[in-house]
């Protein structure tokens, strides 16, 4: 496994997001987490924003976080959760858990930041059961002058921001995977060009694609 850390990014993230939270983003993770139950696999945690809302009918779950910050901020945050979180390190596209082994997954600002995105969604979609959810809370590609504005900043931002895209299509991505959308809510959210927002709802085929 490959060492990936980001001390500065993720401590200037972690106070970047607080007021964020605070107008709209909490209830952003409450949305994407209503309704979930059983056992829930969590890419990419960061700072564990969002084990406070996840809902009691989740029996547990098992938050992957690469950057050694954020892991230890969310291990903090997982000894408050309402459910049993536990955190471990990983990499979205090599997961170290068995096929079918969870019923739902949860990525949650994370799309925008995996290296390899159809290998970390591959991955995601093998260790959901059959007929299992794929919860998805990320920012994505615009449109029209927006989309050219953020083709042509994308490399500098990546680059400064731990490598983190904002011209990615999310929904794409997951629909090319094999899962099967059941819902999606595209919105704006703060920043002029980190945006537009998407809350959605994927799932594993009942025979994987």
């Amino acid at each position: 496994m490959g060492k990936f850390s980001h001390p500065l990014y993720s401590r200037l993230y972690i106070a970047a997001r607080r007021p964020m939270e605070r107008m709209g983003g909490a209830e952003h993770r409450r949305e994407l987490l209503d309704g979930l139950s059983g056992r829930v696999l969590e890419i990419g945690a960061g700072s564990g924003l969002n084990f406070a809302h996840y809902p009691p009918a989740v029996t547990g779950v098992v938050a992957v976080e690469p950057e050694p910050h954020f892991r230890e901020k969310a291990r903090e945050a997982a000894g408050t959760a309402p459910v049993p979180v536990r955190v471990e390190p990983g990499f979205a596209d090599e997961l170290e858990f068995g096929d079918g082994e969870f019923d739902a997954a949860v990525c949650s600002l994370v799309l925008c930041s995996v290296p390899d995105l159809p290998g970390a969604l591959a991955e995601v979609q093998r260790v959901i059961r059959p007929g299992g959810e794929l919860r998805f809370y990320e920012h994505v590609r615009g449109a029209r002058s927006l989309a050219r504005v953020q083709d042509v900043l994308d490399p500098v931002w990546a680059r400064a921001c731990a490598g983190c895209h904002i011209n990615r299509d999310a929904v794409a991505a997951i629909e090319q995977a094999g899962f099967e959308l059941a819902r999606v809510r595209r919105f704006d959210f703060t920043g002029w060009l980190v945006r537009p927002h998407v809350l959605g709802v994927a799932r594993r085929p009942a025979r994987r694609t």
